[in-house]
């Protein structure tokens, strides 16, 4: 028997090591670890050591919650929600446990009593390479909120050894080195040898039977590959440790470790060739999919943890219950973007073909058990995998999406079969000059509910990829908003203006973020805001302090710090900050009496290894701050700086210090956004267009006090449609053409002239994402945030209300949402 797979038997009672526990007591508890669990005593421990003994010392106590939230939910037979994420970004693991346990100050307090600083041996901890962006670190927020209302939950995902790649600075240039988050183990999670999954591959589908009724046709798929999914299991606390839920991670295996044979024969290297191919599945995030290997890894990776889910969740359930019949009633599955929607071909084999239910009932059943999020409107983040691929890897599920297919074009109206396109547009199949399976409507078709992330976001997925569908399928779409865990974005991440929040409102804010509200009666409050500057003066210096230690750059804490930190992408338009940067450069070179008000430009995030543009806007804003740094007549008006290995715990120390945060996405293409709330809740205003949750943001917080700017969706569509070309921005923006003349010119590359040619073709070009349209719209509203900034008691009544306004953006009310009208599941 393991935890949390408790047996159904009324349990033992169990001493909870959740009651009051003194510093004492834990600092015996921290010795105890350090010499039977780590091996060492107080006078040859590292730090490293220290965190060890500290972070299982804190597992013990998450430990009995969780084991004791497993029994709750098996007595009460609850519902289960299975979240289905290819990425899981959870940080560090230390202080989330710690702040949610109540035991931040008695371990503070434990430790300083052996002589051990907590701040420092925090440091000791890797961020979990599980992620990579908001997808992951969403996912995360859910966990802890799922677990802080009191949802059973189960969370599923891949055990990367080595996540999505650290990134590394050399010149300029992004390079990519291998994460070794694992290099030292993790205190955190339980390997379960004994939870063991196959996942096949590839081979050929038979049918036998059908002769006689007693023998009905069976399709057997035999595979030429098989691989075992191992799992690993880390407790997730929720709030005051009232429930902890699982998130199960697979880790890839091959059945058999070593060709022996071949290497007695002295092919030593060769040998272990299968057993590394087999193993690749879990190696790495998001491998590059240029190549037609690549494209396999990851629809490996993708259908190796849905099938391993998926049979853990059947397993599950048959253990409680002794028919699939009533899987609905008890399990909510959901699909966390389209990696993991091959989930509805997988359900339907499993229950067709291992378990010898008639299609009609697995079908109804799978519709009524698997949800789906869409976190993208563009057409290539919509996974669309070969034929060819297909069949090769997974023969069985291309029948069985063939079947669905042809099932679901039956039951369209009669008036969208005559129209060839409307057909096409709904169907499973792509067409072309090579077939693919769309994932993204496959997801849709084989759930109960599809929800988009934001207002926006959801209504232009019934307007766009969706329309047809939604047509069919009315009702399917809602929307649920993203949300962010104050948890970890306010208390942990900033316990300084958390204490502030509290002594002013009351101790009934950490439980209800809704009575933040109340912070708007302190906008214009001096001491209010003198306390609110010594917290904001702490965190500027502890962000300057990274800055000097990464990049030699001093900044000064007077300035205003101007945040955009997010994957980098095109239609994020880190270029569009970087042009305005520029730009402000060449005017106060030009202009030196200009005001502006004294900026730091602060930038973080990876591109993708084989988006080489992206790379290239990363080189641009680097060689724009070799040139701005270094240039003695700027001095502390302007610094630009560009952090590498943009993580969570890097974004810890970013988010609270943050002024400004930069949300600049061409309108329609940013499906929420969850940076935005974390940097507005610390106190930072918006500069954004109207996309995404911004949309909310502004109303949560009032148009007074945040920067919108920019074209609408409608907007952007229309000037598509128009054929619009970055050169017919330069019309009416001489800095436009300024700036891009300097860039192409090389003016920031003196080096190779030529580097940045393609970047300024493409704005001048067709400007897919629209940055030469938006520039001056831009340029103008920074302008009115210099003249707020030398307003600083009217700039923070408006951080204040930007606070106060963040209640709503909780993770917790959008668990809730998803509980009551997507998952039907009661909490406990």
């Amino acid at each position: 028997m393991t935890a949390p797979e408790v047996e159904r038997r009324k349990p033992e009672p169990v001493k909870s090591r959740m009651a009051p526990t003194d510093s004492e007591e834990l600092r015996e508890a921290i010795l105890a670890k350090l010499i039977y669990s780590v091996g060492k005593d107080i006078k040859t421990a590292s730090p490293r050591d220290w965190f060890v003994a500290l972070a299982l010392a804190t597992r013990d106590r998450i430990v009995d919650r969780w084991m004791s939230a497993t029994r709750r939910s098996h007595q009460a037979d609850a519902k289960q929600v299975y979240y289905l994420s290819v990425e899981f970004l959870i940080g560090r693991l230390l202080m989330d446990g710690l702040n949610n346990l109540g035991l931040t100050e008695p371990a503070r307090e434990a430790l300083a009593a052996l002589g051990v600083d907590l701040d420092q041996i925090r440091q000791e901890e890797p961020d979990a390479a599980l992620g990579n962006g908001g997808l992951g670190r969403l996912a995360a927020c859910f966990m802890e909120s799922m677990a802080s209302v009191g949802l059973p939950a189960y969370g599923y995902g891949i055990r990367y050894e080595h996540g999505l790649f650290r990134q590394m600075i050399s010149d300029g240039w992004q390079h990519e080195a291998p994460e070794d988050w694992l290099a030292h183990g993790n205190p955190w999670e339980f390997e379960r040898p004994e939870v063991v999954y196959p996942i096949h591959f590839g081979g050929f589908v038979e049918q036998v039977g059908g002769d006689t009724e007693d023998a009905p046709l069976k399709n057997v798929w035999h595979p030429r590959e098989t691989v075992n999914a191992v799992a690993y299991d880390t407790p997730i606390i929720g709030w005051q440790g009232r429930h902890a839920n699982t998130l199960r991670l697979w880790s890839a295996r091959a059945v058999d470790p070593i060709d022996l044979i071949g290497f007695n024969r002295g092919d030593h290297v060769g040998s272990f060739t299968a057993r590394a191919y087999a193993e690749s599945i879990s190696r790495v995030l998001y491998p590059s999919d240029e190549t037609s290997s690549g494209q396999a890894l990851r629809l490996r990776q993708e259908y190796f943890f849905t099938s391993a889910s998926l049979q853990d969740l059947v397993r599950r359930h048959l253990s409680m219950h002794k028919s699939l019949d009533n899987l609905a009633e008890h399990a909510a599955i959901h699909m966390n973007d389209t990696h993991p929607a091959i989930a509805v071909a997988e359900l339907m084999r499993l229950l067709v073909d291992e378990h010898d239910m008639l299609w009609r009932k697995a079908w109804g059943i799978t519709q009524s058990t698997l949800n789906y999020t869409n976190h993208t409107l563009l057409p290539e983040a919509l996974e669309a995998w070969p034929l060819a691929l297909m069949n090769d890897l997974l023969p069985r599920h291309m029948q069985i999406i063939f079947l669905i297919n042809h099932k679901h074009l039956k039951q369209v109206p009669d008036a969208m079969k005559t129209d060839v396109a409307k057909l096409a547009s709904v169907s499973l199949i792509e067409e072309g000059d090579q077939k693919r399976v769309r994932m993204g409507h496959l997801a849709f078709i084989g759930s109960r509910r599809i929800n988009g992330v934001s207002a926006l976001h959801t209504e232009l997925m019934k307007q766009t990829i969706f329309s047809d569908l939604n047509a069919i399928y009315p009702g399917r779409i809602v929307n649920k908003t993203n949300g962010i865990t104050f948890r970890r974005w306010l208390m942990e991440a900033n316990p300084e203006l958390t204490k502030l929040i509290v002594e002013t409102l009351s101790p009934k804010v950490l439980d209800d973020p809704n009575q933040l509200v109340g912070l708007a009666a302190y906008a214009d409050d001096k001491a209010f805001q003198d306390k609110m500057k010594r917290v904001r003066r702490r965190k500027k210096e502890a962000l300057a302090a990274v800055i000097h230690d990464r990049l030699g750059v001093k900044v000064s804490t007077d300035a205003l710090f101007d945040v955009q930190i997010k994957r980098i992408h095109e239609y994020k338009r880190q270029l569009l900050n970087i042009l305005q940067t520029a730009a402000m450069y060449r005017e106060m070179k030009l202009n030196p009496s200009a005001e502006y008000a004294p900026r730091v430009k602060i930038f973080a995030g990876k591109a993708a290894a084989s988006y080489a543009r992206a790379k290239l806007i990363i080189k641009l804003a680097n060689d724009v701050a070799n040139v701005v740094n270094n240039d003695p007549d700027i001095g502390d008006k302007l610094k630009v700086a560009f952090l590498p290995n943009y993580n969570v715990s890097l974004a810890e120390v970013i988010i609270p210090a943050a002024d400004l945060s930069e949300q600049i996405s061409t309108a329609g293409m940013e499906a929420s956004g969850t940076g935005n709330m974390k940097m507005a809740l610390n106190g930072a205003l918006t500069i954004g267009t109207m996309d995404g949750a911004n949309i909310e943001i502004s109303e949560a917080v009032g148009l007074d006090n945040i920067f919108i700017f920019g074209m609408t969706t409608p907007e952007v569509e229309a000037r598509r449609e128009q054929g619009f070309r970055g050169r017919d921005a330069l019309i009416n923006s001489y800095r436009l053409k300024d700036v891009l003349d300097a860039i192409y010119d090389g003016q920031f590359s003196p080096d190779d002239r030529s580097r940045f040619h393609s970047l300024v073709d493409a704005v001048l070009g067709y400007d897919t994402f629209m940055v030469g349209a938006d520039f001056e719209f831009y340029f103008k509203r920074q302008r009115d945030v210099d003249t707020l900034w030398a307003d600083q008691p009217a700039w923070a009544a408006a951080r204040t209300k930007n606070i106060a306004g963040m209640g709503w953006f909780s993770s917790d009310r959008t668990i809730r949402e998803y509980a009551d009208e997507i998952w039907q599941a009661p909490t406990l």
